[in-house]
């Protein structure tokens, strides 16, 4: 079972959410929009994306790598790895 199974369903809401609104991206590029309207929805996508992105991290913090440190040694310092370097990754995109 993964940490983010009590929130599945929201997660994929939220996914297909998101797919949504870069197909409406698309179709404003089709469309010639202004481009700061596009701009505005990849802006939205984005944060749309790490807000998601937050959502797996906080499932994965309080399952996964609660559940390592309660077993502790290799395995729990591997979760810390893992969650330090998704941290990492949001951070810096």
């Amino acid at each position: 079972m993964q940490g983010y199974t009590g929130d599945r369903e929201k997660i994929l809401t939220r996914i297909r959410r998101i797919e949504g609104q870069v197909h409406a991206i698309g179709q404003m590029v089709e469309d010639d929009q202004y481009c700061i309207d596009v701009l505005t929805q990849i802006s939205a996508s984005t944060s749309a994306l790490k807000s998601v992105a937050l959502l797996l991290l906080d499932d994965h913090l309080n399952h996964c790598v609660r559940r390592a440190s309660q077993e502790g040694g290799e395995v729990a310092d591997e979760k810390m790895r893992e969650a330090s370097q998704a941290i990492a990754r949001l951070v810096k995109s």
